[in-house]
This record gives C-alpha cells, structure tokens and sequence, in this order.
C-alpha cells in the first residue's frame, strides 16, 4: 500500500513509499536488541517510541504496548478507555512479568490478572511482539501436528498469550464472549498450561511474557482502515508535533519537493511530491505523490498516489489510487470518491470504486455501486499475484501515459 510520501531510491529516482517500507524502517531501531528473536510487527502501522528501544530481552516472549504512567486504578482505567482494548498489565512485583486481557473492565481485570499480584503499569497493545528462539521452538513442536496437515487457525492473543497469562477459569470466561464453548477453551489452555510448565522447568532463563513499553506518548499511526489511511495520510499536512515528527520520519523538509508544478496554483498547506503538472490548482490539506498530468483540479483534503492521466479531477475528500488513463476526459472524481486501480501481469486494469463513508468491512461482500465484483472477490481473484512483475508492468503503463501528453 502506497502513501502519498515519497523516498529517494538508490538509482537517484524517487517513488511514494509503502506502509511496509516505512514499517521496516521503523522498526530497525530494534535489531540490535533483539538478536536471536523472532519479531514480529503489524505491516499496516507505524509507531515512534518515546521509551528506550535498546534494553535487553527479560521474557522469552513480550509484547510491545504503551503503558500508562499513572496506576492503574478503576478511574484511570475507565478514563482511559481501557475496558474498549486489549490490555497488557505489568506486575508491581519487580519481575516485569505480564498478562493479557481483552476489553473488560477494572475490576474484571483485576480479578483475571490475580496471577501478577499488585498491578503496577497497565496499557493497550500494540500487538507487536518478539519471542526467543526456544519458546519459538516449543511452540513448534507442541503444534506440530497442525503444521504438517495445515489444519486450524490459531491466533496468538486469544490462543497462546491468554491461556499463557490467565487463570483457566478467567480464560474460559474471556473466552465464551468470543462465542467459544467452555470445554474447548479449557482444553486448549490445559495444553498450553502443559506446555507452559515443561518450558520453564528447562529454560528458566528469562521470564515467560514481558512487557516491551514504547512510551505512552509514542506516535502511533495506523493506515489498516480507509478512514485510518486519509486520517493519518492528511496529516502530513496539518501543523503541530504529531504532524511535525509525522514528516520528520519520512524525510519531509519541504511540502513541495521534486515536483514541477510552476504553473499550478498550489495551497500552502498541500503537500505535493515528485509531481508534474502544467496547469490548475491544488487545494488546502491536499497530499499527493507521483502524480502526472497536463492540468489538476485537486479538491481540499483529498489524496492522490500514482496516478497519470492528461487531466486530473479530484473532488473534496476523494481518494485516488495507482489510476493511469489516456483519454481526453482522463480521471474524474466527485466529493468523496475512492477510485482504486487493480492491475494484473499482463496490463489489464479495472477500476474499483467506493466512498469515504463506506467502510470496507462492513461492505467486504457487498458490490458497491459502480463495481462488477465484490471486494472479497477481487481480493480471491488477486491473493495468489506477482505483486513484482504487476508494478514493473504499471511503471511501464505510468511512464507511456505520461509520455503521450508530453511530460
């Protein structure tokens, strides 16, 4: 997923960079710690730690989360929002040992969490974790089974956290509200308790589960959701410290740079980057990158990401994605458009086509109004592509678009 940001290559060429690009970027500043653990990070957001990123490993596995400053009493919890995500808890004992739960309440919580003790920090998770290379392996080999015949699913938080975490009677409760039935849930954690007892009887260590806090004032930026993609995207347009650390982190010294834009009438606020445009003007909190065409009639608030075509309209709000078109009319789009690209290997494209009210989820199944498919069906229809051999044939079909009306 592209955003309308762009990063210098090492041909001298620049191009908007992804989500997954960015997340490899940040989450570098934790190699050197984490030497001989496997990491895992969401590939849909980024986040900027204000708590030191270079401390040793203590747990065979922790889980990244923003931890309170304050203790976590039933105001704070409340005030906080915490009944509404999932929760890592800290022990007060000093062992930094931790446990997870899932949207409850304080005094539910407290209850679950009895294992710890005193609780001393709580915050949300962000769901990233690490683990070592010997819980990797137990884990392995516990669910062996399920790996060479490729049967069931298996999500860490409810599956292996939890049951690691919580007492047996806590995790069936927490559990039956995810709709599973008591004796499946106690089965599972029995065997995960089985598991948990042979480990640490032979690698006692580090702790089992810890807590990796990366301040609860780090900057957190999630583009997993559309309304999330135009939030966070806009805001590199917006003034203040998030915004300003937002562009620091993708090299933003400028809101126009390598564009050739002379004869557009830009706002101030837009952010406009590597784009070519003779004629037209770009609205106020615009962000858009590699975007190519003769005149651009660019609305407030919309963004636009690679695309070329002899004339651009987007309307307030709209979203344009990866669209190429070398008509006469080139690319039109109304307030609150979303117009997507989805390219195969040989070159052909179809358009999908969605509002900003709309919510992908909710409509997953549904065709929305101006599409021949469903999103799930594109989604079938395009899971197994060669996402490489598709991008090299778009550059192919931007740069002859572009060509024909002469940039």
């Amino acid at each position: 997923v592209k955003l309308p940001v762009c990063h210098t290559l090492a041909d001298g060429t620049s191009e908007p960079i992804t989500v997954l690009e960015a997340v490899v970027r940040q989450t570098g500043i934790y190699a050197a710690s984490r030497s001989g653990r496997l990491s895992v990070f969401w590939g849909d957001q980024i986040f900027v730690p204000t708590s030191p990123f270079n401390a040793a490993p203590t747990h065979h596995v922790d889980i990244m989360c923003t931890l309170e400053e304050e203790p976590p009493t039933a105001k704070v919890w409340k005030d906080k929002g915490l009944d509404k995500y999932g929760v890592i808890a800290v022990s007060g004992s000093g062992s930094g040992d931790a446990a997870q739960v899932e949207k409850v309440d304080h005094a539910t919580a407290v209850r679950m969490l009895k294992n710890l003790g005193d609780i001393g920090r709580v915050g949300p998770s962000l769901g990233s974790f690490s683990v070592s290379a010997k819980i990797l392996e137990a884990l392995c080999e516990e669910f062996k089974g399920e790996l060479e015949a490729k049967d069931g699913k298996l999500d860490t938080d409810p599956h292996f956290w939890m049951p690691l975490t919580l007492p047996q009677d806590e995790y069936i409760s927490l559990m039956s509200q995810k709709g599973v039935e008591a004796d499946e849930s106690r089965s599972h954690h029995m065997r995960m308790t089985k598991m948990k007892d042979a480990f640490l009887a032979a690698n006692s260590d580090l702790g089992l589960f810890g807590a990796v806090d990366v301040g609860s004032n780090a900057c957190w930026w999630d583009y997993g959701q559309l309304k999330l993609y135009t939030t966070n995207n806009l805001k590199l347009t917006e003034d203040g410290p998030d915004a300003d650390l937002l562009r620091r982190f993708f090299g933003v010294t400028s809101r126009d740079m390598n564009s050739e834009v002379s004869g557009v009438t830009v706002d101030k606020s837009a952010c406009v980057f590597s784009c070519k445009a003779k004629s037209g003007s770009v609205g106020a909190n615009v962000a858009m990158a590699s975007v190519e065409a003769q005149e651009i009639q660019i609305g407030e608030n919309a963004i636009v990401v690679n695309c070329a075509a002899k004339k651009i309209v987007a309307g307030k709000g709209a979203v344009l994605y990866n669209l190429i078109s070398e008509s006469e009319e080139g690319i039109v789009a109304e307030d609150g458009d979303v117009i997507v690209s989805v390219t195969d290997v040989e070159g052909s494209s179809m358009l999908l086509r969605s509002k900003t009210s709309i919510c992908g989820g909710q409509a997953w199944k549904k065709v929305i109004e101006g599409n021949s498919s469903s999103f799930e069906d594109v989604h079938k229809q395009n899971r197994d592509a060669d996402v490489s051999s598709i991008e090299k044939k778009r550059k192919e079909l931007f740069k002859k678009a572009s060509s024909s009306f002469g940039l």
